[in-house]
């Protein structure tokens, strides 16, 4: 649903719901800003009743009371429209409360707070806190990338994008033009999982490699929108997750705390640098690169041989 019409029906229930009285369709017009700015009164018409018809058809009761000085008038009383009491186990109220807390620098959080609220006060219970009940466990999620906002509301509209994307393995950032499908964070990043129209093909980009804005483009998806979309499995692959083999790299002393975290032996050298064993499966390579001259490759000859590759071609571009 458009950004648009969702806050001209919310305005509307928002309207039937405030009021003590039936209000007319002058009056709604009046009340909302949206219809003023309708082109005459033939189109506020077919927009109010479109509205009207959504509003019912997402469960609000609407009654419609004639005679109303002669003009037809329309109310949505409270009493009609409560929702059940809700019933909340330990386990559920932590799940939500967790649920607010991931979005805290995004630009959700005002909403995901005011919804806690609501939660409160239509009956979760005050004394479950949501953190104590996972062991004081307070996760964050951070969202510092411009593109995640317009990507996420593209995903969820379905609108086509285009944006300036840099690889690691290249100097400077090309053009893609995508289907969003999912946004998902592994492991403090944030990744897209879409179609590359100029590739054909599925592909995984990580936030932070977009530069520029991100331009939304009209027109429908071509491909398919898979049921479930693997984006921390792609990532996975890459980082080496599913390895079945290790790697012996030399790392600088004092830098690289990922690779240190993934790390199954570590062992201090006299002259600045450390040597460890890493997992190594597909992708390595390239997640090896981001770390430049901080990274020694000593074995297996195929991976140092790799890197050596992508660095050749970032210094060539």
């Amino acid at each position: 649903m458009a950004i648009a019409k969702a806050e001209r029906l919310m305005n509307l229930a928002l309207c039937l719901l405030g009021t003590r009285r039936p209000l007319s369709k002058r009056e709604l017009r009046e009340s909302i800003e949206a219809y003023l700015e309708a082109n005459s009164e033939d189109a506020f018409s077919r927009m109010f009743e479109r509205d009207k018809d959504d509003l019912r058809e997402l469960g609000l009761v609407i009654e419609t009371v004639e005679n109303l000085d002669g003009e037809t008038g329309y109310l949505a009383r409270r009493d009609s429209n409560r929702l059940p009491p809700i019933t909340l186990d330990a386990e559920e109220a932590a799940a939500l409360g967790l649920a607010a807390k991931v979005w805290q620098q995004a630009r959700l959080a005002g909403a995901a707070s005011g919804a806690l609220q609501k939660l409160r006060a239509a009956g979760l219970p005050e004394d479950v806190d949501p953190y104590e009940a996972h062991g004081a466990l307070e996760p964050r999620i951070p969202v510092h990338e411009a593109a995640f906002e317009p990507l996420m509301l593209a995903c969820r509209d379905r609108r086509p994008v285009v944006f300036d994307y840099r690889k690691a393995t290249a100097a400077h950032p090309e053009p893609r033009h995508v289907e969003p499908w999912a946004l998902e964070c592994w492991r403090g990043h944030w990744y897209l999982a879409g179609w590359d129209r100029d590739r054909g093909a599925e592909r995984v980009f990580r936030l932070s490699r977009i530069t520029g804005r991100v331009r939304s483009r009209s027109g429908q998806f071509t491909a398919p929108v898979p049921d479930v979309v693997t984006v921390r499995e792609t990532v996975a692959s890459w980082a080496g997750e599913t390895a079945d083999r290790s790697a012996l790299i030399r790392l600088r002393s004092g830098s690289g705390y990922p690779l240190r975290a993934k790390a199954t032996a570590v062992r201090e050298l006299a002259d600045g640098w450390d040597e460890l064993e890493i997992p190594y499966g597909h992708g390595l390579d390239a997640w090896l690169v981001e770390f430049g001259p901080d990274v020694v490759v000593l074995e297996p000859a195929e991976l140092r041989a790799d890197v050596v590759d992508r660095l050749r071609a970032v210094a060539k571009g």
